[in-house]
């Protein structure tokens, strides 16, 4: 399994579809969204929790369709569907990865780039909290959508269309979170909701992804 995950780490970095382009187009949305909405301190204020949560969730959903896309071009996804490993562990370590490469990053840059947005000091906290807890869901939901979608000729736009409904109940939580944290208000009902939603996630998708890639590998 450590040999299955670094070979994925390594292949998220070659091919440039996870750290680097996650954080890039985290920070072209922060910048913009300054030009677009004015200059005034406590509109951005009001904003920023969602969007920087909008921007994170965006960041996640552009590496997606390459999660499983290069296994499949090189025969790789057949040799570990037959290898010893089941392939609900196969699953749940890309997820990791693609959380390692793409997620992880998106957490440890938000605080630097509320900065940008005026996020109110007491928010900071629970940004971070919010989107470590937020983030594996949706680095599992969009390996459960990259399983529907392996194979299919540009299946990016319709990996987009499958996984965005999925992630609307992680992106109304996470974002209540971090809005009710800066505006230091009781956060333990979205708090729970946005962590049962992961442990769902990460419990019930990978054998439902590992279903589907049983199907279409047939």
């Amino acid at each position: 399994m450590i040999a299955l995950l670094m070979r994925d780490l390594k292949l998220a970095f070659r091919a440039g579809g996870g750290f680097g382009l996650g954080l890039a187009f985290f920070l072209i949305v922060t910048v913009l969204v300054p030009f677009s909405v004015g200059p005034q301190s406590s509109l951005l204020a009001t904003i920023s929790p969602g969007v920087l949560w909008l921007g994170a969730l965006l960041a996640c959903l552009l590496s997606l369709d390459r999660l499983l896309a290069l296994d499949w071009e090189d025969g790789s996804l057949d040799l570990l569907a037959t290898a010893p490993l089941p392939l609900e562990a196969v699953v749940t370590i890309k997820a990791l990865a693609h959380w390692i490469t793409t997620g992880l990053p998106l957490v440890l840059a938000a605080p630097v780039l509320g900065v940008l947005l005026n996020l109110p000091q007491p928010g900071f906290v629970w940004l971070v909290v919010s989107l470590a807890l937020g983030t594996p869901a949706l680095s599992v939901i969009g390996t459960f959508g990259a399983a529907l979608t392996v194979g299919l000729k540009r299946g990016g736009l319709l990996l987009s269309l499958l996984v965005l409904p999925l992630y609307v109940p992680t992106l109304i939580f996470g974002a209540e979170v971090a809005r009710r944290g800066a505006i230091s208000m009781e956060t333990n009902t979205p708090l729970l909701m946005l962590a049962g939603i992961t442990a769902g996630a990460v419990a019930l998708l990978p054998f439902a992804s590992a279903a589907v890639l049983r199907v279409n590998l047939r």
